[in-house]
């Protein structure tokens, strides 16, 4: 996750650039609390490349820093804590994100059946 802290300043400098609109893969992680959460009821419909939506929780008891994952407006789970302290910065500065599911499998562990990817999107003017 240090590569991801060094790179979204970065981006802010990208941003203000005239370049084409990028996307960059920043991070990927699996979703944690898949079974305390709706993940298990909307599982059969969910596929990969869907997009889910990031959202602070700072009044989390657990993490000042957790980052909810939604789809469709039901909270799937979060993005791990020890994944989670740069994209928070992210989300706390209004950078703009685009979270999608990258990999779905039918896993005994909960915990390896729903990866998350999270691209950095920098928007350009020309």
């Amino acid at each position: 996750m240090r590569f991801a802290r060094r790179l979204l300043p970065c981006l802010l400098v990208l941003s203000s650039a005239s370049l084409p609109a990028a996307r960059m893969i920043i991070q990927r992680s699996p979703l944690a609390g898949f079974t305390h959460h709706a993940a298990p009821e909307v599982w059969a419909r969910l596929s990969e490349g869907d997009r889910v939506e990031l959202a602070l929780d700072s009044r989390n008891p657990h993490d000042s820093q957790a980052v909810q994952v939604h789809w469709q407006g039901r909270l799937l789970g979060y993005l791990p804590r020890q994944d989670n302290g740069a994209l928070a910065r992210a989300l706390h500065q209004g950078l703009p994100l685009e979270a999608r599911i990258s990999r779905l499998r039918p896993h005994p562990d909960p915990r390896q059946r729903i990866e998350i990817e999270v691209s950095a999107l920098a928007a350009h003017g020309g």
